[in-house]
C-alpha cells in the first residue's frame, strides 16, 4: 500500500505528464489504486488538516483516475468535462504535492462531468462552487497541469499559516 512517502512533490517531472485513459481491462486494478489514494489522503488529512480529493498521478500512477471523499467516496474513471460555465471565480487553491503553498487561481463556477464509476457504469454530475473548483484542480493533474501554472499573476502565491 502506498503512503505519504509515495506522494510526488512539486518539481517531479511525472506531475507534468498527461495521464493515460483507464481501459475496462484495467478494472480489476482500480480498487487497489483507490485504496492507495484513500490511504494517502487520510495521511495528508492527519498531517496537514486538508484534503478532499486526490488524483492518481499524484502517486505516480499515470492513469485518469480521481478519488474524492467528502461525505462518501466517489471514484471518477476517465472523467471528461461536458460543460464548463463561462462564469469564473477566484480561489486560493492548495495541493497535496506542495501542502504549505496556496495559489490564487480562477476556476469555472459550474461544470458537468461525465465519467465511469468503479463498476464501469457511466455517470454525470453537475457541480458548482467549491466542488467544481475541486474537481477542476484534480482534473488538471490528469493533464499534467498544476495550480502553480494557473496562477492569476506573479503575486498569487502565499504560505499556508
Amino acid at each position: 500500500m502506498k503512503g505519504l512517502k509515495d506522494l510526488l512533490l512539486l518539481g517531479n517531472p511525472l506531475l507534468y505528464t498527461v495521464s493515460e485513459p483507464i481501459l475496462e481491462t484495467d478494472l480489476p486494478k482500480v480498487s487497489d489504486w483507490v485504496n492507495d489514494l484513500h490511504h494517502v489522503m487520510k495521511e495528508i488529512r492527519a498531517k496537514y488538516h486538508f484534503g478532499r480529493a486526490i488524483a492518481a498521478p499524484q502517486l505516480g500512477n499515470m492513469k485518469r483516475l480521481i478519488y474524492m471523499n467528502i461525505d462518501k467516496p466517489v471514484v471518477f474513471i476517465n472523467p471528461e468535462f461536458i460543460f464548463l460555465s463561462e462564469e469564473k471565480f477566484e480561489v486560493w487553491d492548495d495541493c497535496m504535492c506542495f501542502p504549505n503553498l496556496l495559489v490564487k487561481v480562477k476556476r469555472h463556477k459550474e461544470l458537468i462531468v461525465s465519467y465511469k464509476d468503479e463498476t464501469w457504469q457511466s455517470r454525470e454530475w453537475k457541480m458548482k462552487d467549491d466542488l467544481a473548483e475541486l474537481l477542476q484542480h484534480e482534473y488538471d493533474h490528469l493533464d499534467g497541469i498544476l495550480c502553480t501554472m494557473r496562477a492569476i499573476d506573479d503575486k498569487s502565491f502565499k504560505w499556508r499559516i
